[in-house]
Formats: C-alpha cells, sequence, structure tokens
C-alpha cells in the first residue's frame, strides 16, 4: 500500500477515508474485534483515514461503553499514520462535550461533530467541543436531516475548526465550499466524488467505501467510469443506510448482517 504523507496544512487526512460500519455478533453485541479488522482491511485497500461512530457506525444506537470500545480497537487495528476520528455530534452541546473527552481519552486523533439541530451558537458549539479535544482537529458536519438547518458555507470561516464534512449530496454547495471556504473539505456524498477531487477537495470520508474502497479512490482521482460504476452500490446504500452496506458485506464475506436500525 501507498504510504500516507501528510497533507497541505489544515488538513486532516487527504484522500478517501471511509465512515465505517460497527459490527454486531450474532446476539447483537458490538464486535469490536470484527470492526476493528474490518477497518484495518479498508486501510490495506487504499482508506487514509477511519470515522469510527458516525452515523454509518449507527452512533445513536450505541452506549457510551461501546463507542470507547470500538475507537480503541480500530485505532489498535490500524498503522498510526491513518488518523482515526471520531464522531461526536449530539442533540446538545453537553453531550457532544462528553462524547468528545471520551473519544480523545480512547485514542482518536480527530473529532467530527454536527451541531445540535437549530443551534443558533455554532461558534459556541465548536468553541465547546475544541476545548476538550485537547489539540486534535475538530471537522464540522453537515448532515442536516440530522442537524437540521446544518452548518451554512457562511459560517464556516468563523468557526475553530479544521474543516467540513458535507454530507448534504449537493454539488452547489461543494462547490461554494471549494470557492468560498479557505479550510478542507471532505465530501461525505460517493455520487459526487468525481467532481470533488479533481475540484481540490481534501478528501472524502464515505460510508460506500465499506464495500468499495478501489472504485471510491479512483473516483476521487477523477475517473469519471469509475464513479459511474459505483452507482447501484451508490444507491443501493444511500436508500438502506448502514442495514444495507452490512447486507452487502454478509454477500461478499463472512459478515454479520444484524443492525440497530432498519
Amino acid at each position: 500500500m501507498e504510504a500516507v504523507t501528510e497533507g497541505p496544512a489544515g488538513e486532516v487526512f487527504s484522500g478517501v477515508g471511509v465512515a465505517l460500519v460497527t459490527l454486531f455478533d450474532r446476539a447483537g453485541d458490538v464486535d469490536a474485534p470484527a470492526t476493528a479488522a474490518h477497518a484495518a482491511d479498508l486501510v490495506a485497500h487504499g482508506m487514509r483515514a477511519v470515522l469510527v461512530a458516525g452515523t454509518t457506525g449507527e452512533a445513536g444506537q450505541l452506549t457510551a461503553a461501546e463507542r470507547v470500545a470500538v475507537i480503541r480497537a480500530v485505532r489498535a487495528a490500524v498503522p498510526a499514520e491513518v488518523p482515526v476520528l471520531a464522531g461526536t455530534g449530539a442533540a446538545s452541546t453537553e453531550a457532544a462535550v462528553e462524547l468528545t473527552a471520551a473519544a480523545v481519552r480512547a485514542g482518536a486523533d480527530a473529532v467530527l461533530a454536527y451541531p445540535p439541530p437549530g443551534s443558533a451558537d455554532l461558534t459556541g458549539f465548536f468553541d465547546a467541543v475544541a476545548a476538550v479535544a485537547a489539540s486534535r482537529p475538530v471537522l464540522a458536519y453537515h448532515v442536516p436531516w440530522i442537524s437540521a438547518p446544518g452548518v451554512p458555507v457562511t459560517a464556516l470561516p468563523g468557526l475553530p475548526i479544521a474543516g467540513i464534512k458535507d454530507s448534504s449530496g449537493s454539488a452547489d454547495r461543494l462547490l461554494d465550499e471549494l470557492a468560498n471556504y479557505g479550510g478542507a473539505t471532505y465530501v461525505g456524498s460517493s455520487a459526487l466524488l468525481a467532481l470533488a477531487g479533481p475540484m481540490g477537495g481534501a478528501g472524502a470520508i464515505l460510508a460506500l467505501a465499506n464495500v468499495e474502497p478501489e472504485g471510491c479512490c479512483r473516483a476521487f482521482a477523477g475517473d469519471a467510469a469509475a464513479q459511474r460504476d459505483l452507482a447501484r452500490a451508490h444507491l443501493e446504500v444511500k436508500a438502506g443506510g448502514p442495514a444495507a452496506l452490512k447486507r452487502i458485506l454478509s454477500r461478499r464475506g463472512d459478515y454479520c448482517d444484524l443492525s440497530r436500525v432498519a
């Protein structure tokens, strides 16, 4: 595998990272070793970062102890130069602060946080998260169907963040970010890879990379044919979320397809 290199100033990483599923065993318990082994395999197939306990990881269905166990297991399983990000967005600032502090103690190298729905004080929220992140980079997470109205592009330059993960799927918003925001932009939609990479996006953090890591890398590098080839899997995962990803993994290998979300 090509060595991971440090990106330009302000980037947590460059290239394609995976928004990791959380695997469960047949009893419905979190299988941290299996999740970590899956992460290591994805890194071997080109992933430049691993996001644990994001929306794809069913974070809202995990206990605090389960989150910590998965972060620790993944951090131990992947090479030191590959950053492990932890999702710490929550319905309140207090909860996000607690999740961020726990993630840092568990070994996360950076955190990804969406603000509470309806938040009118984005600066205050990200100040609070950054204060407990212990100098780890903080990425804002624009995911408007969970955290409406999300993080406006116009607000980004004034926030204490290293960059943004934009999962809106909007090409217009992505262009706005790339043209008008100086921080790192990570695309969260696997439909926009062949646009985001050639236009100068810092990288991508993708659910689809759980099952198509190499295709996602090719598309982000500007391969239009690879982007088209991802269409069927992209649409299946967009419609079915983490459960769809686990069904695909189960069809391809010895993976448990249980999910805590429909």
